[in-house]
């Protein structure tokens, strides 16, 4: 048998992928969950297949590695509009993480004068305001809106309770979350056919009447170190349940986040945004 040609032995899983010139994008991250961003103003997307470069450029081992994809878009309902793909090329309503992450860049790349800043999302419009310190983004605080209490479910024998904050959670409390198998149960629930869009999922042990611990199976991208989003249900799903008030500490794997349900039924979040590198790459055939 003749030797392979050359073209085949340096191949990889992404060949497929058409060449592109190179690409800018920021590395971001919120406690953990880090995103690549891509501002669809200084790089043209117009031509790309977006779900197979979130693919490509999510992969921890063929690309630059990420929880997501997030593209920063004109908005004529808001001052931007964020797109949020997950690694598997599937596209999210919302991100708690990543939207401070977005609130970071934006006002900083801009120099924006304002504070509180509009961006549409396919959960709705969101209302960042950033907290500043000396002009820079130290962290973000967010209305994430009204949550939506879905009822209840038995799954792989835990009691989940169905709460949406943009996209779907299922939360469910247990005596220790270190001692959950997540890469099993995980995927078990995110894929249950009661879920028809899927589902993240959360764990949370109860500390005290005003802190929670969370780990969490993040819809989409595995077991994540931080979710914004799903932080916000854990508070919910605990202060209808009777065991928490309704400002509680979420220590999450990646640190911690300040979460409020106000009286007006608005769920605020509170917590960091970091910016870790800048980059350029260039999507071989």
């Amino acid at each position: 048998m003749g030797a392979l040609p050359t073209k085949y032995i340096f191949a990889n899983k992404y060949d497929k992928i058409a060449a592109m010139p190179g690409m800018n994008f920021v590395k971001m991250q919120g406690l953990g969950n880090d995103f690549i961003l891509i501002d669809s103003r200084k790089t043209d997307l117009a031509n790309t297949d977006l779900k197979e470069l979130a693919i490509k450029l999510c992969d921890r081992h063929f690309g630059v590695g990420a929880d997501g994809l997030i593209i920063v878009w004109p908005s004529k309902k808001a001052h931007y509009r964020m797109q949020i793909i997950n690694p598997d090329g599937s596209e999210a309503e919302m991100c708690g993480n990543g939207i401070r992450c977005f609130a970071k860049y934006v006002y900083e790349t801009d120099q924006l004068k304002e504070e509180v800043i509009s961006v549409e999302t396919l959960a709705g419009t969101m209302l960042p305001a950033v907290i500043l310190d000396k002009g820079t983004v130290l962290a973000v605080e967010v209305d994430m809106g009204t949550p939506k209490d879905e009822g209840e479910v038995k799954l792989s024998g835990y009691n989940f309770k169905k709460i949406s904050t943009g996209n779907p959670h299922a939360v469910a409390f247990v005596p220790d979350v270190n001692a959950i198998d997540l890469p099993v149960v995980g995927p078990q629930v995110e894929n249950d056919p009661h879920f028809p869009n899927r589902t993240n999922v959360e764990f949370v042990q109860v500390l005290s009447d005003k802190e929670i611990e969370v780990v969490v199976w993040e819809r989409g991208a595995g077991e994540t170190l931080a979710c914004g989003t799903g932080a916000c249900a854990c508070v919910v799903a605990a202060n209808l349940a009777g065991k928490t008030g309704r400002r509680v500490l979420v220590r999450l794997p990646g640190g911690n986040l300040d979460i409020e349900w106000n009286d007006d039924d608005h769920i605020l979040m509170r917590g960091p945004a970091t910016t870790v590198f800048e980059g350029s790459v260039r999507l071989s055939g």
